[in-house]
């Protein structure tokens, strides 16, 4: 089995505030199926990611439920679908660090798989569903809840539309591309501003500022979204 690199695993412990106490569980979610078929007695990622899928979603609808009790339901289905959707997903994932652990296949390491969403998107569920075998649904719960409650809060905001990030993320990743976020803080700490750059490659893209990290992001990533990504 292959190892785990310990520094991007202590970083996706630190990420998530969990510590895995069986290292075989962590495994199991970082392994996907092109391994598996290179190599024997080895178990894939799919059926924690399954069980993580429903962990995400009972979550994600008990805070919907609970935090916003005059939405409609219908509004509450599109915020669900957003905050749960490939890209949001994948987005999170590279803030876990994920991409640095995923165990591939030799096939899937040439067709740059730690770049794929639809993997990254995978593994964030079974990362959870690993979680909910160690440790019930209660902490994985709490994953959720810390992840989730700004992306949340933003498309509460504009029910069935997406945030300036995650669709500057889409339409970047249709071109081969992916963005980098830079962000430093200024002020007393109790009335902190954030400001955040957005760059792709060398080439800086927008800067915004917000009270806190993930507004300053969005606020960039407004600014870099006029910009022509092709020129």
């Amino acid at each position: 089995m292959s190892v785990l690199d310990e520094s991007a695993r202590a970083a996706l412990e630190e990420a998530i505030n969990y510590r895995f106490r069986d290292v075989q569980h962590l495994k199991t979610a970082l392994t996907h199926r092109s391994y598996v078929a290179e190599n024997h007695g080895v178990t894939s990622y799919e059926r924690l990611e399954f069980l993580g899928d429903a962990v995400l979603q009972l979550s994600v609808t008990y805070d919907l439920y609970d935090g916003l009790s005059d939405m409609p339901e219908g509004q509450m289905a599109k915020v669900r679908a957003a905050v749960v959707s490939e890209p949001a997903l994948a987005v999170i994932a590279r803030t876990w660090h994920l991409p640095e652990l995923l165990i591939l296949g030799r096939g899937e390491e040439l067709t740059r798989g730690r770049e794929k969403d639809s993997i990254l998107s995978d593994v964030v569920e079974s990362v959870l569903g690993a979680v909910y075998m160690e440790s019930g649904f209660d902490r994985a719960y709490l994953i959720v809840r810390e992840h989730w409650a700004d992306l949340l809060a933003e498309r509460a905001s504009a029910p069935g539309s997406r945030d300036y990030k995650t669709r500057l993320q889409e339409t970047l990743a249709q071109r081969g591309k992916r963005p980098r976020y830079a962000v430093t803080e200024s002020g007393p700490e109790h009335q902190k501003s954030f400001e955040a750059q957005i760059f792709v490659g060398d080439d800086l893209l927008g800067i915004g500022k917000g009270s806190s990290k993930k507004r300053a992001e969005q606020a960039a990533a407004e600014i870099a979204s006029t910009v022509d990504l092709d020129a």
